[in-house]
């Protein structure tokens, strides 16, 4: 869980951006947003939607999946897609790159700051005007790693 009074702010700065676009805040808007500033698993629409049912028990998938894209058409969330899986959805939109495990799907962040010459490199080397990357990175997970271990012991 991020520090609570960083999440505060998040929250607080993340309503503002919404009621400037004109967006009316829900409870169901408030929650979703909220659950998505606190969980650091890049959910997917399905997981935030079994998260917050019983708190909103008439509340439907499609409900989240409308929410997430009024939040990421307000800059508020990035929709991460990965092959023929299901989006996921991340609170950080400021540029970072994702670590992925073939085995449970977890996708961790990290920063690496001297990716960010890769664009100029590209961009002089080819010619063209770049206006973003994206990277990942695949492999196992340490809680993966230990479950193969003890799969392998018994």
């Amino acid at each position: 869980m991020r520090c609570r009074a960083v999440s505060e702010v998040q929250l607080r700065n993340a309503l503002d951006t919404l009621k400037s676009t004109g967006v009316r805040i829900t409870p169901q808007r408030h929650a979703i947003l909220e659950y998505m500033i606190h969980t650091m698993t890049h959910p997917t629409a399905d997981e935030i939607y079994r998260a917050l049912e019983k708190t909103f028990p008439n509340m439907s998938v499609a409900t989240v999946y409308n929410n997430l894209r009024v939040f990421r058409e307000a800059g508020l969330v990035k929709e991460l897609t990965y092959g023929d899986s299901s989006s996921r959805f991340d609170f950080v939109t400021h540029d970072h790159y994702h670590i992925i495990c073939n085995d449970c799907g977890k996708i961790v962040d990290f920063h690496y700051p001297g990716l960010n010459e890769v664009e100029q490199l590209a961009s002089h080397v080819t010619g063209f005007q770049v206006n973003s990357h994206r990277m990942e990175v695949y492999g196992v997970c340490s809680d993966c790693m230990e479950n193969n271990t003890e799969q392998k012991r018994a």
